[in-house]
């Protein structure tokens, strides 16, 4: 199934509409979706590495427009859509005591979210709910996910071929670490806020 999968994504990433794609779920996931871009940008710039800047591109800048749609659920519909997404990612208990020291370190929070694994939806939501600076926020997640992409992207464009023949031939391994970083960064992050 595993081996299925990897090579519909791969088949996904070499037809016409897979930046659309991309540029969908990069968008969704600054926002709400739990998965992040990585599933997508990867296999498109192995599939096609002249293209890794543009699909860098891409992510980058649906990713931020993403992360403004999540800036505006936290400062617009709070209660109604930014609350239950918190408390879906279990931050909705520590957010008092987070709130009041949040536009201080705004802008780097912003851009330690856009770099890591940090789930990014939770900080574009609290931006929005803090009210920190929306041009402080763009220029945040504009260096901080354009970073993050574009170094992917180059890695990807370098290394490609040997990077892609190591993925296939341990793909159920590396599947598996994913899973655990996924999962544990998310537990950690848990008892960090």
């Amino acid at each position: 199934m595993l081996r299925f999968l990897y090579g519909w994504i791969m088949n996904l990433s070499a037809h016409r509409h897979a930046l659309p794609a991309l540029a969908a779920v990069s968008f969704i996931e600054s926002s709400v979706f739990p998965i992040p871009p990585d599933v997508l940008l990867i296999p498109l710039v192995l599939a096609a590495p002249t293209r890794a800047w543009r699909v860098a591109l891409v992510c980058t800048v649906a990713s931020v427009l993403g992360g403004l749609l999540g800036y505006g659920i936290g400062r617009f519909l709070f209660e109604e859509v930014g609350r239950p997404v918190l408390e879906f990612y279990s931050y909705g208990p520590k957010f008092a005591e987070f709130q009041a020291t949040y536009n201080e370190w705004g802008a780097w929070a912003v851009f330690i979210a856009g770099v890591t694994p940090f789930p990014y939806k939770v900080i574009t939501i609290l931006s929005g709910v803090t009210a920190l600076d929306p041009t402080v926020f763009t220029i945040s997640s504009l260096l901080a996910r354009g970073l993050r992409f574009f170094i992917v992207a180059t890695l990807l464009w370098r290394y490609g071929e040997p990077i892609r023949g190591f993925i296939e031939a341990r793909l159920g391994a590396l599947f598996t670490l994913f899973c655990v970083l996924l999962v544990g960064g998310f537990v950690v992050l848990k008892f960090l806020l």
